[in-house]
C-alpha cells in the first residue's frame, strides 16, 4: 500500500497546496506555449518542487490539453505513463547519486540529444541539483547555453547558495515558500476523512506545527500516527512520533521565569520530564513565546503577521 504522500501526491495545479504564485506564472506560460528551456526550483524540502515539476511536464505533455489550457488531463496516454513514471521522455536524476561529470554526460547531456516526436518534450527534472561537482556543473552548462530543440530541464534544490551563478544565470528561477499551518492542517483533515480515520482537530494541528512548513513531512507523520492502529488517539500516545510538548507548561514556565521563581521553574521542568514532555519542544515554544512578547513590546499589529505558533 502507497504511504499517504504518494497516494495523495497531486496530478494537477489545483490540488497543489501553496505555491499559488508559482503556479500562476506556469499555467499562464503553458497557455501561451511560452516555457523557459531551464527552471530552477528553489526552496525548502516538502513543499512540492518535484510535484509541481511532474505536473508541468504533464501539461507540455498532454495529449487532450487544447489550446488556451493549463491543466493536464490525466486521461491520455502521456499523462497516464508520466503518473505511473514510465514516460521515457520524463527522466528524474538525483542529483546525490549522480555527481560527476561521466554521470551527467551519460544521462544527461548524451540523451537530450536524441530526439523525440515532433510533439512530445524531454523532460529532465533533476532533484537535489547542488549536489553535483564542479565539473558535472561546468558540463551542464554548455547544455543550458545551446539546448537542443523541445528539451526542458527542471532542476530542484534546497541550497541555492551551493548553486554556480552560472547556472542560476541561465534558469528561471522560482522560489517556493513553507505552506501555512492552516493549509497543511485543511490537507491532513481531507486526508483522514478519506481514510475513515478517527483523529482529533488538536491532533491534526500538532503535526501540522511539528512539520515546519513542509506538507510531505505533515503526510508522513500522520501515516505514522495511523499505524499505530489507534483510534481516535491521544496526544501521550503520539509522543513516540512526535515530540510532546505541552503550551500550558511553556506558558505557566514562562510566567515563573518573569517572576524570579526559580526553584518553582526547576520542579516545573522535572515534573514536565516524569510527565514525558519533550524539552528539546518545550524550549523551543519558551522561545516562540518570547517572540510574542517581542513583538507585543513593539507593535501588537506583528502578531497579525506572525504564523510560528497556534
Amino acid at each position: 500500500m502507497p504511504v499517504l504522500y504518494q497516494k495523495y501526491r497531486p496530478k494537477n495545479f489545483s490540488e497543489v497546496v501553496g505555491q499559488n504564485h508559482i503556479k500562476k506564472i506556469l499555467k499562464n506560460e503553458i497557455k501561451n506555449n511560452d516555457i523557459a528551456h531551464a527552471l530552477l526550483f528553489v526552496g525548502p524540502r516538502g513543499v512540492g518542487k518535484t510535484t509541481i515539476a511532474r505536473i508541468l511536464a504533464k501539461s507540455l505533455n498532454c495529449q487532450k490539453r487544447k489550446k488556451g489550457e493549463s491543466e493536464p488531463c490525466n486521461t491520455c496516454s502521456n499523462c497516464l505513463t508520466i503518473n505511473e513514471n514510465k514516460d521515457l521522455d520524463i527522466i528524474e536524476i538525483d542529483a546525490a547519486s549522480h555527481t560527476g561529470v561521466d554521470n551527467v554526460r551519460e544521462n544527461i547531456i548524451n540523451v537530450s540529444q536524441i530526439g523525440t516526436s515532433s510533439e512530445k518534450y524531454r523532460i529532465f527534472i533533476i532533484d537535489e541539483v547542488h549536489m553535483l561537482s564542479n565539473s558535472a556543473f561546468n558540463a551542464l552548462l554548455k547544455t543550458l547555453e545551446e539546448p537542443p530543440k523541445k528539451v526542458i530541464f527542471i532542476l530542484a534544490t534546497t541550497e541555492i547558495h551551493k548553486i554556480p551563478p552560472t547556472i542560476i544565470s541561465r534558469c528561471q528561477r522560482f522560489d517556493f515558500q513553507k505552506i501555512k499551518e492552516d493549509d497543511i492542517f485543511k490537507k491532513l483533515k481531507e486526508i483522514s476523512q478519506k481514510e475513515k480515520f478517527k483523529i482529533n482537530d488538536k491532533i491534526l494541528k500538532i503535526i501540522a506545527h511539528n512539520a515546519e512548513g513542509g506538507l510531505r513531512d505533515a503526510e508522513s507523520l500522520l501515516d505514522q500516527i495511523i499505524s499505530l492502529g489507534i483510534d481516535n488517539p491521544r496526544t501521550e500516545e503520539i509522543a513516540t512520533i512526535i515530540p510532546y510538548s505541552d503550551t500550558e507548561t511553556a506558558f505557566l514556565l514562562l510566567e515563573k521565569i518573569i517572576n524570579d521563581q526559580n526553584k518553582e521553574a526547576i520542579e516545573l521542568i522535572n515534573n514536565a520530564v516524569e510527565k514525558g514532555i519533550d524539552l528539546i519542544k518545550l524550549t523551543q515554544d519558551l522561545i516562540i513565546l518570547f517572540r510574542k512578547m517581542l513583538f507585543v513590546k513593539i507593535d501588537k499589529s506583528l502578531l497579525n503577521t506572525d504564523k510560528t505558533f497556534s
